[in-house]
């Protein structure tokens, strides 16, 4: 009978042991959601940044060749017919 009550006592110790650990990574699994909540919406909110500023260097980039110096005539004038090109397109896009 003592056998019998050892053998309960070890199974409800280690059901105990089992049932903590359980909570403990439960808890610990909820807060490394969190985080990789927290890290994503920051993932995101960096690559908006990062568009913004390579929007804002393609847009500085067309300024200064637009502004043209007698080296850059040529890749002015290519950047002008790029962007007549693409106004057109948009154009045409618009009449459809």
């Amino acid at each position: 009978m003592s056998e019998i009550l050892g053998v309960v006592d070890l199974i409800e110790n280690k059901l105990n042991s089992l049932l903590e650990n359980y909570i403990f990574l439960k808890e610990e699994n909820e807060i490394l959601y969190n985080k990789i909540a927290v890290l994503e919406n920051e993932i995101t909110k960096d690559k908006q940044l990062i568009n913004e500023i390579e929007n804002k260097y393609q847009a500085l980039k067309i300024a200064k060749t637009i502004e043209g110096s007698k080296e850059d005539s040529r890749n002015t004038k290519l950047k002008i017919n790029a962007l007549i090109r693409e106004i057109d397109n948009c154009i045409i896009q618009l009449s459809e």
